[in-house]
């Protein structure tokens, strides 16, 4: 008698990480108007930290769902980036009640210069593009040489895109948002270097979420083999 063996595929760790992805793009917009001193002349807005990880965590998207999966996540966060930053400046100029008496601190806190609001989408949209192309160009084998290396470790993916992305996107928002009023040099010089160490520090986290959820997936009822 022949089996007919259908795989049901109930995995939940894409899910998890779009949404941990999609949280920390949101956290990181949320927390940028707070500068942080970090020593030796550097300072940085609270967010880089979270939003250094999001580079992290679309490659782990990326590895899982492919380029064009990354992308689609990537212009989700977008839009959820984009009706943020509208949603924001509906509610500062929406009258508040006479008793209500944080207005003035909430402009202050959420309320962002379009310029600012611009810069940080582009960079965002731009950077992470690049992103997801130089992980998927790194993951597939070349014939030979050090492409074929990179293919074969996961960590030197993810160090390789967010090389290039951080930088990009460090160049992007502060050239955009702070061209002809501050020196930008020295801001992207210490934006990217903060969010390159946040990418070493992350590296073991790569391996440590896709154990979990290897193990954790091969676990649910789901994923086994029906006869």
């Amino acid at each position: 008698m022949q089996k007919n063996k259908i795989a049901i595929e109930t995995s939940s760790g894409p899910i998890f990480l779009i949404g941990l992805y999609v949280a920390s793009e949101i956290i990181a917009n949320i927390t940028a108007s707070k500068p942080v001193s970090l020593g030796a002349g550097i300072v940085v807005p609270a967010a880089v930290f979270i939003y250094a990880l999001t580079f992290t965590l679309i490659d782990l998207i990326n590895e899982q769902l492919g380029k064009e999966g990354a992308r689609k996540v990537v212009y989700t966060a977008f839009a959820a980036n984009l009706l943020l930053a509208a949603y924001i400046q509906f509610a500062i100029h929406f009258p508040s009640p006479s008793f209500y008496k944080g207005s003035a601190a909430f402009s202050a806190t959420l309320g962002s210069t379009w310029r600012i609001v611009a810069a940080s989408l582009a960079a965002y949209l731009v950077s992470s593009l690049v992103d997801t192309e130089i992980f998927a160009w790194l993951h597939d084998p070349a014939p030979s040489g050090w492409r074929r290396w990179a293919a074969r470790h996961k960590w030197a993916r993810v160090l390789g895109s967010n090389t290039i992305s951080t930088l990009v996107d460090s160049a992007t928002f502060i050239t955009l948002a702070f061209w002809g009023v501050l020196p930008v040099w020295p801001l992207i010089k210490g934006q990217y270097l903060v969010k390159m160490a946040v990418t070493v520090v992350s590296i073991p986290l790569i391996y440590l979420i896709h154990g979990n959820y290897t193990l954790y997936n091969e676990a649910l009822p789901g994923n086994q083999e029906i006869a």
